[in-house]
């Protein structure tokens, strides 16, 4: 927590004195061009590289693959996007290094060996009732004489009410 708060004070300070330092060596108006134009060229590069990696998820998860890759890739484009849009050098330069291809996909190396992607597979283990097995003594099945249970796999969706 306070690292964040270091982090939201400090991070205004730089970019405040870069701003002024810069804007001081080669002029205001081209300070404010350079903020313009880093911005413009950082928002178009996240939307090429924010396609190619949802394609990339996509070949993944047509394969049966996790695609935790490229999840964590689009939340780092994400950041990414973000820092560029914020006006600032200092900004602008962590924002292209989450944006340039060699660059991100270290970022993500590591962060991936900090954190594990937990993808949890859905499951058919749900509990049947006796109506579908077994109708109950004395009772008739849900199900006429021509039509089929369902099999193991398929999912019912539904809704029920219970008379007691």
């Amino acid at each position: 927590m306070p690292f964040l708060f270091l982090l939201f004070i400090l991070i205004p300070i730089i970019e405040i004195t870069v701003l002024i330092n810069v804007g001081q060596a080669i002029g205001t108006w081209y300070t404010v061009g350079l903020v313009l134009l880093s911005a413009f060229v950082g928002v178009n590069m996240l939307r090429y590289q924010g396609l190619s990696t949802l394609a990339r998820a996509q070949q993944r998860m047509k394969a049966g693959e996790m695609p935790g890759q490229e999840m964590v890739e689009g939340l780092v484009l994400a950041v990414g996007g973000a820092l560029l849009i914020t006006p600032g050098f200092v900004t602008d330069v962590i924002g292209f290094c989450c944006l340039v291809p060699f660059t991100r996909r270290a970022l993500v190396t590591s962060l991936m060996k900090r954190f594990t992607v937990v993808a949890m597979k859905k499951s058919q283990s749900f509990e049947q009732t006796d109506t579908f097995q077994n109708p109950p003594a004395g009772g008739r099945s849900s199900f006429k004489d021509h039509e089929k249970p369902p099999r193991q796999g398929d999912i019912i969706d539904g809704e029920f009410r219970r008379d007691d």
